[in-house]
């Protein structure tokens, strides 16, 4: 059986659609048969999360971890077993994705702001719009006219 032991990235490459999270010596490690095996760069390196799905990409990748001269190959198929191993790398890669609002009740705050602006959006445009035909100012009342229908169409 294998537990995660320890989990840290080496360092963090963001690319437009994925996060690669790049491991080295020392960073990385698993215990097994109550040995614990430090991680070794010899196969993979990396782990290739989707930014958008926030899935892993590159399943098929194995990770060599050494103890003394004993040296076992982990496929990330095994690893992804692991709940702790998947809360830590979802954990790093969290601030990296593209969908930040993870729970319900964020994405409707998010929401309730937006809706909230583009009405105050709304209103502002209003006022300068009345303030254009008080001062009988046709280019800047042309203008706003255009603007509200813009804001309008897109909410």
């Amino acid at each position: 059986m294998v537990t995660l032991k320890m989990l840290k990235p080496y360092y963090i490459k963001t690319e437009k659609n994925f996060v690669r999270i790049i491991l080295a010596y020392q960073y990385f490690s698993v215990v097994m048969k109550n040995k614990v095996f430090q991680f070794i760069p010899v196969e993979s390196n990396e782990i290739r999360l989707n930014r958008r799905t926030e899935k892993i990409e590159n399943i098929d990748a194995v990770f060599a971890f050494q103890n003394g001269k004993d040296i076992v190959n982990v496929p990330m198929v095994k690893l992804i077993t692991l709940p702790e191993f998947l809360e830590q790398i979802h954990e790093i890669g969290k601030p990296y994705y593209f969908n930040t609002a993870r729970n319900p009740a964020e994405k409707e705050t998010k929401d309730n702001y937006s809706a909230v602006i583009a009405e105050i959006e709304i209103q502002n445009t209003l006022r300068l719009i009345d303030k254009a035909l008080d001062e009988r100012n046709e280019q800047d009342f042309h203008e706003l006219a255009l603007l509200l229908k813009t804001i309008r169409d897109e909410t």
